[in-house]
């Protein structure tokens, strides 16, 4: 088999081995993140009151006992019970209490919590709720309380998905931009100096911004868009834009094989809840996924929590990453950006298609016989 027909077996091979790698890499860190999650030690409270009746206190122990694995009951008092959900250091609340007509017995979550988590929590302790009921009610049927349901900070169907979906849309739009300036430094059209690409950034970050901005007040018109969450679109805008660019200037058009997968696995992992992730999903891949920190102060942001940690800690990594990004964008290199190297310039552009051939190949054309060799009018030359 000739060398030629060897190297195309190679390639094809090697490029359907690839395909298969992809995809298992691919769905281990994506569907496989969610296929594994269950909840392990999901932290939620029981509030009671100290004056609260022996029975109350009774029931909330009883409650913090029957937990097991998927959940860790915490027993606190009621003003504590939703400080730590403000904090969003617990998903849900059980609230025990003496009204009136008897015993009070309420559910309470919030919207600036991890929806999936929230979702979870609720079923959980709307379960509990109902047996502490039911137990109070076999006591004293008179008194049998009715089990409420709560939500603090609720920022409807909206504010479930709409963070996630902005950092998304905030990711998508600076890698658009990025790449498409990177293309036409390849082709050489361009060779943007560090003046040139700061307008290109600033410029990208004000138009997604704006897009950003737009759809969350297309999607519910009654929330606050002041100056807090607008700051917050654009260091997130700005932030994913500089790490695109530095990575596709250093890099070139080969960075999108990492920056496109990361728009795949980044919001599947972002969405999840990080005590229903396995451990080594959670530290190796939730930990450090740039779309949960956009999308967890995004989220406090639009519920009126601006002073969780959530919005503190996604503050300090967001800006990390724009002045790494913004570093990496405009450092000076040994060559200007655009040129290319002697392999890059031995090798046609695929769109062209055209191969310099040099005079010294003519020469070894076949000619007509008996056809002398032509000489230069002027300075007798001969070619």
């Amino acid at each position: 088999m000739s060398e030629t027909g060897t190297r195309a077996r190679t390639l094809v091979v090697g490029t359907a081995v690839a395909g298969a790698l992809v995809a298992i890499v691919l769905g281990f860190l994506t569907f496989g993140a969610q296929a594994s999650s269950q909840p392990h030690r999901l932290p939620v409270a029981v509030a009671v009151p100290d004056a609260a009746p022996p029975e109350l206190h009774a029931a909330a122990e009883r409650v913090a006992a029957t937990g097991g694995e998927a959940l860790e009951w915490w027993v606190v008092e009621p003003g504590e019970g939703r400080a730590l959900l403000d904090d969003q250091d617990v998903y849900g609340v059980l609230e025990l209490g003496l009204g009136r007509g008897g015993p009070t017995v309420t559910a309470v979550t919030s919207g600036a919590v991890n929806p999936a988590g929230t979702q979870i929590a609720g079923q959980a302790v709307t379960t509990a709720g109902q047996r502490v009921a039911e137990a109070l009610g076999e006591a004293t049927p008179a008194a049998s309380p009715q089990v409420r349901s709560e939500t603090i900070h609720d920022t409807g169907p909206a504010g479930r998905t709409a963070p996630l979906g902005i950092s998304a849309l905030a990711w998508v739009g600076g890698l658009a931009g990025s790449a498409l300036l990177a293309v036409q430094v390849r082709r050489q059209r361009l060779r943007p100096g560090a003046g040139a690409r700061c307008a290109h950034l600033a410029l990208t970050v004000v138009l997604v911004t704006g897009v950003l901005a737009g759809f969350l007040a297309l999607w519910d018109s009654s929330w606050d868009l002041g100056w807090p969450v607008l700051g917050f679109l654009a260091l997130t805008a700005s932030a994913f834009a500089a790490v695109q660019g530095a990575l596709l200037r250093w890099l070139g058009i080969p960075a999108m094989a990492v920056l496109g997968p990361l728009y795949l696995l980044a919001p599947s992992v972002a969405s999840q809840v990080p005590e229903t992730l396995e451990p080594a999903y959670r530290v190796l891949l939730w930990s450090w996924t740039p779309f949960r920190f956009s999308t967890e102060g995004l989220r406090s942001l639009l519920a009126g929590t601006p002073g969780t940690d959530q919005v503190t800690v996604a503050l300090w990594v967001l800006g990390a990453m724009l002045v790494v990004g913004l570093t990496a964008l405009l450092w000076p290199r040994g060559t200007p950006d655009g040129a290319r190297s002697a392999g890059e310039e031995a090798e046609p552009d695929a769109a062209d298609r055209v191969v310099d051939v040099g005079v010294d190949e003519t020469d070894r054309l076949p000619r007509t016989e008996r056809e002398r060799p032509a000489e230069h009018r002027d300075g007798g030359i001969r070619r």
